[in-house]
């Protein structure tokens, strides 16, 4: 190796991998708060998709956040189990399982209310800056 020239490994120019490396990033920064809230950063995304929409079927919660049943029903039970949530059969089609908050889970969002701001400002980009990334990467991630 010549000196001050640092050993590529060819990741650097695959957009995949600052993909992946960026998600690890934002989600460590996440986890600080996350742990004092004793969530996870998937738990996470299902309370604020609770907070915003209020009772949500099972089915449109994996839809928002991109998970499927057999990833999505351990996370909701141990949600259940801590008291954020609970589940309830519908009563017109039993197949069909809500998901409602409790007032734990209801108490959770004053706690969270300022981490998003709290994030962006801690990437170290403008708000412009911000807003483009956001922009970029809605247009590559399936809706």
């Amino acid at each position: 190796m010549i000196r001050g020239m640092e050993a590529t490994t060819g990741l650097e120019q695959m957009i995949c991998f600052e993909l992946y490396a960026a998600s690890r990033a934002m989600t460590a920064l996440y986890r600080p708060a996350l742990d004092a809230a004793g969530l996870t950063y998937p738990q996470y995304l299902v309370m604020r998709v609770l907070w915003h929409r209020g009772p949500t079927t099972v089915r449109d919660l994996g839809a928002a956040i991109h998970l499927d049943s057999g990833t999505l029903s351990p996370l909701l039970k141990r949600l259940e189990t801590a008291g954020r949530i609970r589940r309830e059969r519908g009563t017109t089609d039993e197949r069909t399982v809500w998901i409602h908050l409790t007032p734990d889970g209801t108490a959770l969002q004053d706690q969270l209310a300022g981490l998003p701001a709290q994030i962006a400002c801690a990437t170290g980009l403008t708000l412009d800056e911000f807003g483009q990334l956001h922009t970029l990467l809605t247009r590559i991630t399936p809706r």
